[in-house]
């Protein structure tokens, strides 16, 4: 069995990386106004918010982890479509 503290740590690691991935994501898109940049910014800030969110359901929710694993693999496979359309679209 994983110790709980090492996936609070992973999951805090994961959590400080996509807040600043995110965050300079829509520094970029303001910069240039460049609407893939929107949509990659808001990709990685629904993965980040299911990290936040599985974290906060595991820990704090009376619900089992598979129920959180659940949760952060719907915004994770969310957050990585919206990426996919960032990276596919043409708005020239």
């Amino acid at each position: 069995m994983t110790h709980p503290y090492a996936i609070a740590t992973l999951k805090t690691v994961t959590l400080a990386l996509g807040i600043v991935i995110t965050y300079y994501s829509v520094k970029a898109y303001r910069r240039t106004d460049a609407e893939p940049l929107a949509a990659l910014a808001l990709g990685f800030g629904i993965i980040t918010m299911g990290a936040f969110t599985a974290g906060v359901l595991d820990w704090f929710a009376p619900v089992g982890r598979e129920l959180a694993l659940l949760v952060e693999s719907g915004f994770t496979a969310l957050g990585f479509g919206t990426i996919f359309y960032a990276l596919f679209v043409d708005r020239s």
